[in-house]
């Protein structure tokens, strides 16, 4: 694709969570104030700060969106992660809606702990986005791929190669944001979107791709190269 060129969104918080984080700081200081200044001793208030500290520091981490950058010249042909996680699937299936043909899929499951933005798997242009209602089951179950609610972006490589990245809802997610939008150029170092809670991304790819991670292998967004291309 000649000179990457580096489109990047300046998103360091997620603007689904921005509320979330500054409603929840003002309530958690005005509790604190009021368990400092209207309880005689201070054991509740510090039993309090010490809980709701580690649990902001959660959902602040789950709603970051941190820009990271592939250290590599050439990237026509690898595949990275699009997500923070752990490895739960790599099989062969039989994609039906869109390839109608055998398809190998990697899928990286996030949990509560990981931070949920996405990245693009690979440079190239956007075909299409769609979007498609549907069920909660958890997100590590194999169903969840096909039935559970989900967004796909099929990505046409420099070399012509059709790459399908499908985010999707889980058992407690019930919000995918979707950046990618069609017709336009994408590029590996940049977000495809976010998902809230635990979630999962499925990479469908040709047969014959080499695969680069094991089952159960941790992965970071936009670092971790799980497969090589033909």
């Amino acid at each position: 694709m000649g000179k990457r060129i580096k489109k990047l969104k300046k998103i360091r918080i997620h603007r689904e969570g921005t509320d979330t984080l500054v409603f929840s700081a003002v309530a958690i200081v005005a509790i604190a104030l009021l368990l400092w200044y209207a309880v005689p001793t201070k054991v509740p208030f510090w039993g309090f700060v010490a809980v709701f500290a580690i649990i902001y520091g959660v959902v602040l981490n789950f709603y970051r969106c941190p820009k990271r950058f592939i250290n590599l010249e050439d990237t026509d042909k690898i595949v990275v992660a699009p997500a923070d996680g752990k490895v739960v699937v790599i099989e062969e299936v039989e994609e039906t809606e869109y390839f109608h043909d055998k398809r190998l899929m990697i899928s990286i499951f996030m949990s509560l702990f990981n931070v949920h933005a996405n990245w693009f798997p690979v440079d190239g242009k956007v075909k299409f986005v769609k979007h498609e209602d549907g069920n909660y089951h958890k997100a590590w179950l194999p169903k969840a791929s096909e039935e559970n609610e989900h967004a796909d972006v099929m990505i046409t490589t420099p070399d012509g190669v059709d790459i399908l990245c499908r985010q999707i809802a889980g058992a407690m997610a019930r919000r995918i944001v979707t950046y990618a939008k069609e017709g336009e150029e994408c590029y590996i170092d940049e977000h495809l979107g976010f998902i809230k809670l635990g979630s999962r991304v499925d990479v469908f790819l040709p047969l014959g791709t080499e695969v680069c991670v094991k089952m159960g292998q941790p992965t970071t967004g936009d670092q971790t190269i799980i497969a090589k291309l033909k």
